[in-house]
């Protein structure tokens, strides 16, 4: 962090250095279909006079003073800027947390590193023999990125991130229905992925006894109780959004419906966003400069916070949250989730489905949506008679109105999962993401 700028009198500006590597191989049937390899740097500068944001994009690193300097001759300097709602927030913060360095960061990974964990899984893991299985894909990629921040008022900082994964899929078909299904590991380095292959053969017999013994569900209503990844998905899609604070700006209805202070769940429920996690949506300072939280949405079923970047903290006069982030140095940063959660409580997933005698478990969802009413579109569903885990059932998505589903929540799990399989999209913008929670059991959710 040795560069020097000089930043504009009378002005608000900060410049976003961005270096990234990503690499992507993927195997259909045995065959090499894709390999690719992209580096690239630039940078987002921004400059604000109090009442606009002027922004440009370069990929030329010699060319930010210039961008810096053809900001601000458009901007209208005010001598008072510091004191501007938003400016005063920004914080200062000087830190680097580097630490990525040698045969362990991306661009110095070789590629044959990745395709020999992708063939220590093809050796382990392909099934030629069962006639229900058409074709088998694998794919191994990895992301790199390094971000350095300078602002005006005084911040320095530096940070880098990397993850790499693996997946193994498999495409099966009984009698006409098609069905896929598969796993994904993830690790710093290519080796750090191996040894999970007992988890990809049980995984493809799992999907092989959905696919030839499910039936279809009778639609009603249903006592629920969510896997992890499944309250991951509710936590993520159906509350974290909403706790998104630039949604409140201009909508007066759902500022008066998400009042801090507010009861909105049961006494079991706490959902937590922090970019303070090595996961997927690490983000020790965001791109405004913010350190991270540990910003609590809902603590024992009560509103307490949102997501803020600072135009949505002035605006509501709350704190900066650490959330505002862009997907790459062309866009710019709004506000997004980092690592998204409902913590974990007491009872055991033993002693949940023990306690449900009449219900339905939800192993694996695909996707969701939701604002005031949710949906969840499940892959893998099981019925729960007097206790137990019975047969396999084809559901074609659950939905609930939020407020009354985390009231409804009367169980919640001791085995907490984080998952970094998430790449949420917002106004144009994808963006790396964790979600995690615990197994829930719902009271009473529709099920189609």
């Amino acid at each position: 962090m040795k560069e020097t700028y000089h930043f504009p009198e009378g002005l608000y500006a900060d410049i976003r250095i961005e270096e990234t590597c990503d690499v992507r191989f993927f195997k259909l049937n045995g065959e090499l279909t894709q390999d690719k390899r992209v580096i690239e740097a630039g940078a987002k500068i921004r400059v604000y006079d109090g009442k606009l944001w002027y922004t440009a994009s370069t990929n030329e690193p010699d060319e930010i003073q210039k961008e810096l300097d053809a900001l601000a001759a458009i901007a209208t300097p005010d001598p008072d800027i510091l004191n501007n709602p938003i400016v005063r927030l920004l914080e200062v913060n000087v830190d680097d947390r580097t630490s990525l360095k040698g045969d362990t960061m991306l661009p110095n990974i070789a590629r044959d590193r990745f395709l020999t964990t992708m063939k220590y899984y093809e050796d382990r893991c392909l099934d030629t023999e069962t006639p229900e299985i058409t074709s088998w894909a694998m794919m191994s990629d990895g992301h790199y990125e390094k971000k350095t921040f300078y602002s005006s008022k005084g911040a320095a900082i530096s940070y880098d991130y990397q993850i790499c994964s693996v997946g193994y899929y498999y495409l099966f078909n009984d009698n006409g229905r098609p069905m896929e299904g598969g796993k994904r590991f993830f690790g710093l380095t290519p080796e750090d992925m191996t040894g999970h292959e007992a988890e990809v053969i049980s995984e493809k017999e799992r999907y092989l006894d959905f696919l030839k013994n499910a039936v279809d569900v009778e639609p009603g209503d249903y006592t629920c109780v969510l896997s992890p990844i499944s309250t991951a998905m509710f936590a993520h899609e159906s509350f974290g959004h909403k706790s998104e604070a630039d949604f409140m700006l201009n909508d007066k209805a759902l500022r008066d419906e998400w009042v801090l202070g507010k009861k909105v769940g049961s006494d079991l429920v706490s959902i937590v966003d922090t970019g303070d996690m090595p996961n997927h949506g690490y983000a020790p300072y965001d791109d405004e400069g913010t350190k991270s939280r540990e910003t609590w949405l809902i603590k024992d079923g009560v509103l307490t916070g949102r997501l803020h970047d600072s135009t949505s903290a002035a605006a509501l006069s709350e704190e900066l949250t650490g959330n505002c982030r862009a997907q790459d140095y062309y866009c710019r940063p709004q506000v997004r989730m980092t690592n998204t959660f409902m913590k974990g409580g007491t009872d055991s997933f033993e002693d949940i489905i023990k306690d449900t005698k009449d219900g339905i478990y939800v192993y694996m969802v695909s996707n969701g949506t939701g604002s005031s009413t949710f949906v969840l579109n499940t892959t893998i569903c099981y019925r729960i008679r007097d206790g137990k885990i019975c047969e396999p059932l084809r559901v074609h998505m659950l939905n609930g109105s939020v407020f009354k589903t985390l009231f409804d929540i009367d169980k919640v799990g001791s085995d907490f999962e984080l998952f970094d399989t998430y790449t949420c999209g917002k106004m144009g913008q994808s963006l790396r993401v964790s979600a995690g929670g615990p197994t829930i059991r719902v009271r009473t959710l529709q099920v189609n």
